[in-house]
């Protein structure tokens, strides 16, 4: 009889055991649990009020390599992509935790900390010693100012800072999950630049990586007698980094052997948060394959949204690839793409060229373009999931 069969066991999924030997291998933050008490207090108190709470992380991660960390493998990432959008995101209603690098750009404060200008140009002294903006400055710093005080008086936002890969896939982990109570009215906008390659604890330097041999013959005993301090001419020029033609010639070269770090998004949309709308980036150089990556990513990780974008046009267009979607092209508008637009939409559909481009900074940032369109996206997303719910 089928009873009498026995049920075997199902094989464990590779992507939890993934997630379980990398976050057993490698610690937590040390502000992990302070951090955890934050976000929970904020995200419960959204999520009582029936409000859209979206998760934007932002900047780059450093790879350490060195338990003491002195020497770190990093990217180009400002932040400047999550920073902006997080703004818009507030003026959208959006409740925002902003899971930023440390000392990468915060929203509002991005306007004069990523200025070519020294903050303090923005300033001068006024009456009585007080300080005061320049008057041809005042006027637009009141209105960041008017918006930041908004966003915090009202707890709205809500930053928390990562540094290295590590940090933030265990704040991701932990916040994704705290978020789940959301539902779909969750958003994850993960925008950060996140490493795709690490080095393992087992493989780390204790201590500071050497450049030289001099360390090798050094004496055990830290307490060496009078003449000892002299030392030799060439072991001290071993030591000498500002000697471009040293005596001794340097005798070391670093050879870094990174390991591939786990692609989590799989354990994201199934398991930290399943019923919440997630939104990944993707980031590429060659024009020929932007959209082929944008879809193989949607494809393996079945989340909801890739936006893509070109380095070197990604201030000026990306693109939405969603399931059951045609790709949609975002520009920001310039008098060609309107040519270009309104002439049978010949070539509108494939990434600009960059010669094609003004000089200088677009006059509309483009995040201003993407996040009303995300948001209609996440509106499709929680009437589908009600309308789901109901039948």
């Amino acid at each position: 009889m089928l009873d009498s069969i026995p049920s075997e066991t199902p094989p464990p999924n590779l992507h939890d055991l993934a997630e379980d030997h990398y976050f057993g291998a490698n610690p937590p933050p040390k502000d992990l649990e302070k951090h955890i008490a934050l976000a929970r207090e904020f995200i419960d108190f959204h999520s009582a009020a029936g409000r859209r709470l979206v998760l934007v992380t932002s900047g780059g991660t450093t790879v350490p390599l060195e338990k003491q960390t002195v020497r770190f493998i990093d990217n180009f990432s400002a932040g400047t992509r999550g920073a902006t959008s997080a703004e818009y995101f507030l003026e959208a209603g959006y409740a925002v935790l902003f899971l930023h690098r440390q000392f990468s750009l915060l929203p509002f404060s991005r306007h004069y900390s990523h200025a070519t200008d020294c903050f303090l140009d923005f300033l001068r002294e006024g009456p009585n010693g007080s300080v005061v903006a320049r008057d041809e400055d005042a006027g637009r710093m009141l209105q960041v100012l008017r918006k930041y005080r908004s966003a915090r008086d009202r707890h709205m936002f809500l930053d928390l800072p990562f540094v290295s890969i590590s940090d933030y896939l265990h704040e991701l982990r932990s916040i994704a999950r705290l978020m789940q109570p959301l539902g779909p009215r969750g958003l994850l906008y993960l925008a950060a630049a996140v490493s795709d390659f690490f080095v393992p604890p087992e493989r780390m330097s204790e201590h500071k990586i050497q450049s030289t041999n001099a360390v090798d013959s050094a004496p055990s005993n830290s307490k060496k007698s009078p003449s000892s301090d002299k030392g030799s001419d060439n072991e001290e020029e071993t030591f000498d980094n500002f000697d471009s033609s040293p005596a001794v010639p340097r005798s070391k070269s670093l050879v870094v052997d990174l390991d591939p770090v786990p692609k989590f998004l799989k354990n994201l949309v199934e398991g930290w948060s399943p019923q919440g709308m997630i939104v990944s980036f993707k980031l590429e150089t060659d024009p020929t394959i932007l959209v082929h990556k944008a879809r193989y990513s949607l494809d393996r990780y079945q989340h909801h949204l890739v936006i893509g974008n070109l380095l070197s046009t990604r201030k000026w267009e990306v693109v939405f690839v969603a399931p059951g979607s045609p790709d949609r092209w975002i520009r920001v508008p310039t008098p060609q793409q309107r040519r270009m637009s309104s002439s049978a939409g010949a070539g509108f559909d494939q990434p600009l060229d960059p010669k094609s481009l003004p000089e200088g900074e677009p006059e509309v940032e483009i995040e201003g373009l993407i996040i009303p369109a995300v948001g209609d996206l996440h509106t499709k997303y929680i009437e589908a999931f009600e309308a789901r719910r109901r039948a």
